[in-house]
């Protein structure tokens, strides 16, 4: 009898700990967004700037998680089929951007591409601006998600072997052929779990961008320094419905993460 009590009272535990740190802050949120109805929260979301931060959330998204796919690919590949001088060092500089904090990041960028940069003044001289504009905001975007599809994969590609790829090469089959046909398949679940997890830290990002990004208004906000402008304006509803919105979208992609992970199971058990 006490050892189950104390089951239920480690449950107990847990649920209210889950309670207190995951549910609550999106109830509290979404609870501010209509707490003068759905009309003001839907107006706010109208208004131009906030389209024009969506708008740009959703570009710098999409650019971020098609490069840092591609290249996330590549790195994964890489470092789990080869063994070359400085792999170890690879590594590190890979999961960097997890163990440092975005503003480090953003500062980076400041000092290469900044007005007193390195290459800042020239390319500002040639037209083509990268702090406070949008090339800089999808530069520390970059940044702050490069490890994830690369993390993801690289333990699948360890627990898939060679084998395979080796038997397509000696069939005759490129590298391209090889990573497409062979490789990618048999790791589809790590990299749609990659790809999703840099899609929720891209839309999300809130410490680099604010760094590069200058906060204008209708140019260079997305949607994490638009709610910060909306909310230092004393501008609450409008604040937490474009809060309420961004966090839908991120448990819209978790929740997807969720179905694939779980299918990739069943996927697993059957075979």
């Amino acid at each position: 009898m006490t050892d189950r009590a104390g089951r239920w009272a480690f449950a107990a535990l847990v649920w209210a700990l889950v309670g207190i740190m995951v549910l609550l802050p999106p109830v509290m949120v979404f609870a501010a967004a209509l707490s003068h109805g759905l009309r003001p929260a839907w107006d706010a979301l109208c208004d131009p700037d906030a389209l024009s931060a969506i708008r740009l959330t959703m570009v710098i998204t999409a650019l971020a998680v098609a490069i840092n796919s591609f290249f996330g690919v590549m790195a994964a590949w890489t470092l789990a089929r080869f063994s070359f001088p400085g792999r170890g060092l690879v590594i590190v500089l890979v999961e960097l951007p997890l163990s440092v904090s975005p503003v480090v990041g953003g500062l980076v960028w400041l000092l290469v591409f900044g007005t007193q940069g390195w290459w800042g003044a020239a390319l500002e001289r040639w037209g083509y601006p990268v702090m406070f504009a949008p090339p800089g905001i999808l530069l520390a975007t970059l940044f702050v998600t490069f490890p994830y599809v690369t993390r993801t994969m690289m333990p699948m590609l360890r627990h898939m072997g060679r084998a395979q790829e080796e038997a397509a090469v000696t069939l005759g089959a490129g590298m391209w052929r090889v990573l497409w046909h062979v490789t990618l398949p048999g790791a589809r679940a790590a990299l749609v779990s990659g790809v999703l997890m840099t899609t929720a830290r891209a839309m999300g990002e809130f410490g680099a961008v604010s760094v590069v990004s200058g906060h204008i208004p209708g140019l260079t906000e997305t949607m994490p320094l638009h709610i910060e402008t909306l909310y230092n304006g004393y501008q609450t509803v409008a604040a937490f419905a474009m809060a309420a919105l961004l966090a839908l979208m991120a448990m819209a992609v978790v929740a997807v993460r969720g179905l694939v992970e779980r299918a990739a199971v069943s996927m697993g058990d059957a075979a």
